[in-house]
């Protein structure tokens, strides 16, 4: 029986990773971790069922005043997944709205050169994508993460995380071809109190992870 909270990212991916071995996966599977915090959960993952590992990088847009309070995502390939609810209710301009989405375009693009180091993109097309992250509270960067990798048809997406609210399950049913979550618990506030230790994952710890061989 799974008990929460979770000692830590490597735990919930191990544990992750042990529930997706059981599925008979295809063997050209490949695991796509969202940074920085998916990383960690993915290399379990990704070890678990002995294919590679890389990285999508999707990036939140906060809510000005409240940036932990995501309005929506941006992924590579300019897609970008708004909220149009939550920034119709928090009264956000569409200058603030565009002004925080081209900043964290920048932040994208700058994170991809670094996590990629000259590393060619993983082939998609006509595999299994496993995407990958340490939970989902609204659900909107895996949104976008789905859609951005759709546009490189892949033969199915699958959404793996070890822990999630039920609404955005509900959301990433509707987008993705399947979603694997360990638990949905109730009330759920935020990923980080499902965690013993959510310490944050470095931008060092991500280039390391990604260099190991995973499978």
């Amino acid at each position: 029986m799974l008990e929460l909270p979770f000692r830590d990212r490597a735990e919930a991916g191990r544990l992750l990773g042990a529930q997706l071995a059981g599925r008979n996966l295809p063997e050209d599977s490949i695991v796509l971790a969202l940074p920085r915090g998916g990383v960690p959960v993915g290399f379990e993952v990704a070890r678990a069922l002995d294919v590679p590992l890389d990285v999508i990088v999707v990036r939140k847009l906060g809510v000005p005043w409240q940036p932990e309070l995501g309005m929506g995502a941006i992924a590579s390939g300019g897609v970008r997944i708004l909220d149009e609810d939550l920034i119709r209710q928090e009264r956000i301009s569409r200058e603030d709205v565009e002004a925080i989405a081209t900043r964290e375009e920048q932040e994208a693009e700058r994170r991809e050169q670094l996590y990629r180091a000259g590393r060619e993109v993983l082939e998609l097309r006509n595999r299994t994508v496993i995407l990958v992250d340490d939970g989902l509270a609204t659900g909107s960067t895996m949104r976008a993460a789905v859609k951005c990798v759709k546009t490189l048809q892949p033969s199915a997406v699958i959404v793996a995380v070890p822990v999630a609210s039920w609404q955005a399950c509900a959301h990433i049913r509707e987008e993705a071809d399947e979603c694997v979550c360990l638990a949905v618990p109730e009330p759920f506030r935020a990923v980080s109190e499902w965690y013993q230790d959510f310490r944050q994952t470095s931008e060092a710890e991500v280039r390391d992870l990604l260099t190991q061989p995973a499978c």
